[in-house]
């Protein structure tokens, strides 16, 4: 069949705006549970609502968290590590007080925790119930009427008839709380300011008594240039954690008192811990371990014999892998890949065969319509290579005219510290069923690709990130790939704030979207939260020493420097970057007359959650490109008002 010939930006696409909020639901942790498996639903049509579902030993399965109740975590802002469960009694954090619920047989929730006293009181996260299922350890986070934040390890009694105790304080962060298969041991993670976990953290453990207290607590590994993560107990009382002190996140075991490394590869078994409750390997009831390796930015899933330095590798048809467990002689885990939508999987260790139990959505567009990303290296600054992920535009039922060249995307992902992947994702073929090039970018800073090459954001946050981005598109450009004079930056958060910066510290790109992006860096440092609060120390410099480097790399000290237009999108409600990062360089662009357009969404907070928040940002931000880029969409938008703009 005949193509139709139209310009880049203007194919009719089957993925629709309202697909991205509305064609599935977000899947997070999963889990045994009571015989069966168990899985956290993020739900956009129920205003974002985080849902426990259930699968039975029976495989029936239904929902165990009830209407008004939403299992969230904010513990860090970030929050995960939201619910544990012990034979058939689930233990649960609701978002909307905050309080620990309990939940026997799928009964109604009752509460194991005080009613806090807001808008302060207790946080709780990455639970585990002690072996005689009496006690929870946790991580308890408690905030004080005058704005103090405190964290430390905290146990309370499971059915909540006693008070909830500190047995471990004096650090700024705790997290990752593991108790020993005989219940006589504790293994946490814990770091302070201005480390974040990724820089330096120390793995400590501990005597548990019956009645949940400590004694001869000891540091066993880490430090300040030691990221240790994920401490995990096989079954044989054997404690094994990540650690990067030779570069890569490699396993390590405490054996006869000693730390020993299990493997030694140029590839990550662990991510930054931006959320609780990640789960990167396993135990098997034999002492093998299942782990999640992350190489060249995709994951595959691997065995080690713990004394054997050679990985078994388990082939499966998934790239990118979270939420791993042993369940009944099958691994359970969270997987996905650019042709295939994250799922719930069972992955059986004796057949190798794979059982999909919940996808997050059905798929019914023909593949001939989605961009397979490609992965590419390309030279940056200082002769170094950095990474990213190219997404070309497909539409089986459009070419362009000969000779013109596609618009292009940089996105840049958020953290700074984390790594975008290829999942699959209609946010990404929104754009590229309609002719618009997307490269994803891996800067230096990203995780996937060891501890040095993590560090190159060390003090160059906006520098490095930065270059990478134009970079990445100038190398595509070079390619014959995308049009030079329609090249636009977007990003979320920290990514929103390297488009920010790249549109006042270069002149390359022609348009810019921020989403709830930093603007003023002295701003952030001061009003962010504690998890955060001095993590542009390491980014940027020590604040208030080197005030001048904050001033000097702020977005919004440089505002004049922005030539081109720009779109922002901001949660009324975010705590993490405040509507005022985005409002002060709104006032600038009003003040300049530079074209711009600016949505405040209200109920939304850090990340947008709603549907209609997700495809009114979607449709508006394609409608911006069209005006900028001098394309007519196909799609029947709502306007958006651009203001200065001729």
């Amino acid at each position: 069949m005949a193509k139709n010939t139209a310009p880049y930006g203007s194919w009719v696409s089957p993925v629709k705006a309202e697909l991205l909020a509305t064609a599935g639901i977000g899947i997070g942790d999963a889990a045994p549970y009571a015989g069966g498996i168990c899985w956290l639903e993020r739900r956009p049509l129920e205003s974002g609502r985080n849902v426990l579902v259930v699968r039975s030993a029976n495989c029936t399965t239904c929902d165990l968290t009830p209407a008004g109740f939403n299992v969230r975590t904010t513990v860090h802002e970030y929050g995960g590590g939201s619910f544990v469960s012990f034979g058939s009694t689930m233990y649960f954090s609701n978002f909307t007080d905050q309080r620990l619920y309990r939940q026997i047989d799928g009964g109604e929730p009752e509460p194991v925790t005080p009613e806090p006293s807001k808008p302060w009181g207790w946080r709780y996260a990455d639970m585990q119930v002690t072996p005689d299922g009496s006690k929870i350890v946790c991580v308890r986070e408690i905030h004080s009427e005058d704005g103090q934040v405190d964290n430390e390890l905290a146990v309370l009694t499971a059915d909540g008839s006693a008070p909830v105790v500190t047995i471990a304080s004096g650090y700024d962060f705790y997290a990752n709380p593991r108790i020993s298969p005989d219940g006589k041991q504790l293994a946490w993670i814990c770091w302070n300011n201005p480390n974040m976990p990724w820089d330096g953290t120390e793995l400590w453990l501990a005597d548990l008594a019956a009645d949940g207290t400590l004694a001869n607590a000891r540091m066993l590994a880490g430090g300040l240039t030691e990221s240790v993560t994920y401490p995990t107990w096989g079954p044989g009382g054997e404690l094994v954690a990540s650690s990067d002190r030779t570069n890569w996140w490699n396993l390590y075991r405490l054996h006869d008192g000693k730390i020993e490394q299990l493997v030694d590869m140029p590839a990550e078994f662990s991510g930054p811990a931006w959320v609780f409750g990640l789960s990167f390997f396993t135990f098997l009831p034999d002492g093998r371990i299942a782990c999640i390796v992350n190489q060249d930015g995709f994951d595959s899933l691997a065995l080690l014999t713990p004394g054997k330095a050679e990985l078994e590798p388990l082939l499966l048809d998934y790239t990118v892998l979270g939420s791993l467990h042993y369940h009944d002689g099958k691994l359970l885990m969270v997987a996905g890949s650019a042709e295939k939508p994250s799922a719930v999987i069972l992955f059986d260790l004796e057949t190798r065969q794979v059982e999909v139990v919940k996808q997050s959505m059905t798929v019914d567009i023909t593949a001939a319509y989605f961009s397979i990303p490609e992965p590419i290296a390309f030279p940056t600054e200082n002769g170094q290579t950095a990474y990213a992920l190219y997404y070309p535009p497909v539409n089986p039922d459009y070419e362009a005219p000969a000779g013109e060249k596609p618009p292009l995307l940089v996105c840049s992902h958020g953290g700074p510290t984390g790594q975008t992947n290829a999942s699959f994702s209609y946010s990404m073929q929104y754009w590229t069923s309609r002719g618009i090039g997307v490269v994803d970018v891996n800067y230096g800073g990203s995780t996937g690709y060891g501890r040095e090459y993590r560090e190159r954001l060390k003090d160059n946050w906006g520098i490095v990130d930065v270059n990478d981005c134009v970079n990445a598109a100038k190398y595509l450009v070079a390619r014959g790939l995308a049009d030079v004079n329609r090249v636009a930056v977007r990003g979320g958060s920290a990514g929103g704030y390297t488009t920010l910066r790249a549109l006042t510290w270069t002149d390359f790109f022609k348009a810019g979207a921020s989403y709830f992006g930093v603007s003023d860096l002295e701003g952030l440092v001061k009003d962010t939260h504690k998890f955060e609060a001095q993590y542009l120390f390491g980014l940027v410099g020590p604040y208030p020493e080197r005030k001048d480097i904050y001033d000097e790399r702020s977005p919004v000290k440089a505002v004049d420097n922005i030539s081109c237009p720009v779109i922002l999108f901001q949660g009324a409600e975010d705590r993490v970057v405040p509507p005022s990062q985005a409002e002060v360089i709104v006032h600038a662009l009003i003040r300049n007359e530079t074209p711009y357009a600016y949505l405040l969404f209200e109920g939304e907070q850090h990340g947008f959650r709603k549907a209609e928040t997700i495809t009114r940002a979607a449709s508006a931000e394609l409608y911006f490109y069209g005006k900028v880029f001098g394309f007519e969409p196909a799609d029947e938008i709502e306007t958006v008002e651009i203001h200065n703009m001729e």
